[in-house]
């Protein structure tokens, strides 16, 4: 009885040891006799008790690794303190159990000196503008590297990078005098565009204050024009009337007669407005003019 309970248990040790149950996104590499024999993927497998062990245990998933604060030496000999985050992921157990001892930290110092080695090719100026392109020539060049060791490096990305601060302070008044610079060019560019801005307002105005006069003196001699026009018409007319009426019967008589009125008139008017008596040199002129006046003053009733 004693005999089976222990063939009991060492059977059911014997069914536990050989049961493997490898967890979602992990890879164990399994052993047999101090050689790699199999990686086990996730899910139950079978292994050889007492004979099969598991030497290593692997996470697939996505890892970060925060790569310590080191100083860099820029182009322009500045100290630069830079600090990042690497992200990797074990694609093959195999390689990552025995290609390095602890490929970990070979990826932490890789990343360093890599780092070190690429802004050490870069000015100070170029190591704040070209992150992308720093991230990247580490990421390719840890990535070549981990092959060998079965990782690969995903991404890298620069945390902070800090110059000294005498550096920094000359950096604040470099940026201070650009943005000064900035803004007087863009007050000096509003002047000017204001200046140019009245100067042509100016311009326009003078422009149409002369087209107004002209047009205004254009309107004037049109108005002169059109008066002149409009007297000649009247006058012209009155002139065919009084032609038209001369061709009439007694027409010539009634202009005899006007005629001698108002020449009668003009020589009142003389011998009112002068003291001095003035006599027509031929008053022979004048007596026929009254006569003839007074005959057709005559003739006017009978008429």
């Amino acid at each position: 009885m004693q005999i089976a309970i222990i063939i009991l248990i060492l059977a059911v040790i014997f069914i536990v040891k050989s049961v493997k149950v490898v967890p979602q996104q992990n890879a164990w590499v399994l052993e047999r006799l101090g050689k790699y024999h199999a990686t086990l993927t996730p899910g139950l497998n079978m292994v050889l008790p007492f004979v099969d062990v598991v030497a290593y245990r692997h996470s697939l998933k996505e890892i970060p690794l925060d790569v310590p604060s080191q100083v860099c030496i820029t182009r322009d000999n500045t100290q630069l303190q830079v600090d990042g985050i690497l992200y990797f992921q074990v694609t093959d157990p195999m390689r990552a159990s025995y290609g390095a001892s602890n490929y970990v930290v070979a990826i932490t110092q890789l990343a360093q000196t890599t780092l070190r080695s690429v802004i050490g090719r870069m000015e100070l100026d170029k190591t704040f503008e070209e992150r992308a392109l720093i991230n990247t020539a580490v990421v390719s060049a840890l990535d070549e590297a981990a092959l060998n060791w079965g990782v690969k490096v995903l991404r890298y990305e620069i945390k902070d990078l800090a110059p000294p601060a005498e550096i920094l302070r000359s950096m604040q008044q470099q940026i201070t005098a650009e943005r000064d610079k900035r803004a007087r060019i863009a007050e000096s560019e509003g002047k000017q565009t204001e200046q140019i801005n009245l100067a042509n307002g100016e311009r326009a105005a003078h422009i149409a204050q002369s087209e107004g006069g002209m047009q205004a003196e254009i309107n004037k001699a049109r108005g002169q024009a059109a008066a002149i026009t409009a007297v000649a018409d009247a006058t012209s007319d009155a002139i065919r009337k009084i032609a038209a009426a001369i061709r009439e019967p007694g027409g010539q008589d009634a202009v005899n007669l006007k005629v001698a009125e108002k020449a009668l008139e003009a020589y009142a008017q003389l011998a009112q407005k002068n003291n001095t008596m003035i006599v027509p040199g031929n008053m022979s002129e004048v007596s026929a003019l009254i006569g003839t006046a007074m005959t057709m003053l005559k003739q006017k009733p009978s008429a």
